[in-house]
């Protein structure tokens, strides 16, 4: 396959269209990227004395729930509290939002909110529960605070593109994969510090977590957030052993950060991964202009220009 048809295929990818319903709904709602909590990043950063509250939420497919609903219930905890750290923050405390036909049916999706409420320490403090619905359904909304933001509006042109992800875990179900079900509480915690870390000592502050548009489509909202173009190196990703790398370009890691970052910074950021033996490395560059470029070798391909074609349509740093 050219890189020109990768390219290609990635744009039409339906985890990369999916993300587009963003600007339907902020659009519907009369929010852009300058109103309050600045729609567009992974959190809702609300300033507070000596730093943010942060709110993020999360809903999820009903095809997803029903196909796990242990993994869904699961999945309510660890990507909510990945949203919080991707802003430099820690997560305080959740509420969940059931629906299911009765108790029997909402059980393993129970189970597993409490699971993963367990393992990373942070409470269940309420929500909202239907046992009268005609089928499965979850979402859940999380409450952190920052210290020091990481946002996706903050990418200067010469920073360069940091991608660390967990490689220790295996597709669990569709295109995610999950490195947190075989590991300790103590190192999920450990490993979720490290962002508001890095925020806090000064050594990032832009950058988003890797969600269902993979890391080209999570770096493609970053772009276009901060009014920027990026070039990534194809060559310089290495996906987990025996996984394609048009796959991983569009997967959904448990544990997935692309982090902006000062050239003389990228060893000293690398590290705190890396000592936690969590995969870390340059993947790419901010560069001026609005094009999303993919490159291997002498070859470039786009994969898509953001003033030509908004993805979040948010208005960002030049509205």
């Amino acid at each position: 396959m050219s890189l020109q048809d990768l390219a290609q295929r990635l744009n039409t990818h339906p985890a990369i269209r999916s993300k587009t319903g963003i600007a339907e709904a902020t659009l519907a709602l009369g929010l852009n990227a300058q109103s309050a909590g600045r729609p567009g990043d992974d959190a809702a950063p609300l300033p507070r004395a000596g730093g943010y509250d942060l709110l993020a939420g999360e809903g999820f497919i009903p095809a997803f729930v029903k196909d796990d609903p242990w993994f869904a219930g699961w999945c309510a905890m660890m990507v909510n509290l990945s949203d919080i750290a991707a802003m430099g923050g820690r997560s305080v405390a959740m509420v969940d939002h059931i629906w299911a036909p009765n108790a029997d049916a909402a059980a393993p999706l129970l189970k597993g909110l409490r699971d993963a409420s367990a393992a990373y320490g942070v409470p269940l403090v309420g929500g909202h529960t239907n046992l009268n619905a005609a089928e499965l359904g979850l979402s859940a909304s999380v409450f952190g605070r920052a210290n020091a933001l990481i946002t996706s509006f903050d990418a200067a042109p010469d920073d360069i593109l940091i991608a660390a992800i967990d490689h220790r875990g295996a597709y669990r179900n569709f295109d995610n994969f999950c490195a947190a079900l075989e590991a300790p509480p103590e190192r999920l915690r450990g490993d979720l510090e490290i962002l508001p870390t890095l925020a806090e000592n000064g050594l990032t502050k832009a950058g988003k977590d890797i969600s269902q548009g993979g890391i080209v489509g999570t770096a493609l909202m970053l772009a276009e957030c901060s009014g920027v173009g990026i070039d990534i190196d194809l060559a310089a990703i290495a996906p987990p052993v025996c996984i394609a790398k048009e796959r991983w370009l569009h997967s959904f890691p448990s544990f997935g950060y692309l982090l902006c970052v000062r050239a003389d910074d990228v060893a000293k950021v690398c590290a705190h991964f890396t000592d936690r033996d969590i995969h870390a490395a340059p993947i790419g560059r901010i560069t001026n202009g609005s094009a999303l470029t993919l490159t291997q070798g002498s070859e470039a391909a786009l994969f898509w220009d953001h003033a030509v074609t908004p993805y979040l349509n948010l208005g960002g740093q030049n509205a």
